[in-house]
């Protein structure tokens, strides 16, 4: 393996860690916002229905940014893999069904963000 292509997995890995971690980071955030539990009591009712508006905000937010970055870093996952499969079916044609594979994976992450945001609003 050469310097480019060790180079180019470290920033496919990098770039598929911190989307996973902002995702985790952002739903945590959003989950809290809508599970907190507080006292049933007459003044937290009233705080409830203030902040109610405030937290499905949050959620809006939390949702957005899931299904956004989700399919930014599949974006950028397909450009990358997809120059790269390209690249080697025009060297060796049998390796179009692996290239397809590889393609198909970067593309799952759009599916993990798409299903988290609609957890996420699904609560809401």
């Amino acid at each position: 393996m050469n310097s480019s292509q060790k180079n180019f997995k470290a920033k496919l890995v990098l770039s598929v860690v911190i989307l996973f971690v902002v995702m985790a980071i952002v739903s945590v955030i959003a989950a809290e916002k809508i599970f907190a539990q507080e006292d049933q009591t007459k003044e937290t009712q009233v705080a409830k229905k203030e902040s109610a508006g405030n937290i499905a905000g949050y959620a809006f937010i939390g949702a957005a940014i899931a299904f956004g970055f989700g399919a930014i870093g599949a974006g950028i996952g397909i450009g990358n893999v997809g120059a790269a499969a390209m690249g080697a079916i025009a060297e060796k044609p049998e390796m179009a069904g692996q290239a397809l594979i590889f393609v198909a994976l970067a593309e799952g992450l759009v599916i993990f963000g798409f299903i988290t945001a609609l957890m996420i609003l699904g609560k809401v």
